[in-house]
């Protein structure tokens, strides 16, 4: 997913799952019969546990279109570093035009992020954290931008098994 290494997936089963929809485009398809319409549906699903997905769904019906994106994004579920409600450190990432920075925030400043970062950020059960995204304001892109960030970070945990030394030795060097 995304090209990044050492991920961990995740299966839907036993999950209690939230479906956020971040966007509805109606597509044009131009035909020597006139105008096909169609309709392409983006949307993020996660537990608020740390674990989330996105998925993108077409159809001819809007209903239909966003009923393929959620089960695709239940195909694409990964874990994600969660701590204490913020992130373990700062992360920036970008995809396509889109560039995303994520910034770990003390308790009660709450969700600084908006439109397709926020949504992700919800379903992946993040709830006091600064953003910024930057460039391309496309949401496909910008969902795409911002879970490449959070797979993109490690825990202490995560860093200490990597680097074969104790947890403690990672905060004390």
């Amino acid at each position: 997913m995304l090209g990044i290494k050492n991920i961990e997936r995740v299966k839907p089963g036993g999950l209690e799952l939230v479906d956020r929809l971040i966007g509805v485009q109606r597509v044009t398809k131009v035909t020597k019969g006139g105008r096909a319409f169609g309709f392409s549906a983006i949307v993020v699903v996660g537990d608020e546990k740390g674990v989330v997905g996105f998925g993108l769904g077409k159809s001819k019906e809007v209903a239909s279109a966003i009923s393929k994106a959620i089960e695709d994004a239940k195909k694409n579920l990964v874990r994600v570093p969660v701590l204490n409600g913020s992130l373990p450190h700062e992360q920036s990432a970008s995809y396509g035009g889109a560039n995303v920075f994520i910034r770990p925030a003390s308790h009660g400043t709450g969700l600084i992020a908006g439109g397709a970062v926020r949504a992700v950020l919800e379903s992946a059960g993040i709830k006091d954290v600064l953003s910024k995204s930057k460039g391309s304001s496309n949401p496909h892109n910008v969902v795409k931008a911002t879970v490449k960030a959070l797979l993109n970070l490690r825990s202490a945990e995560t860093i200490a098994i990597q680097r074969g030394v104790s947890l403690s030795k990672v905060f004390k060097g």
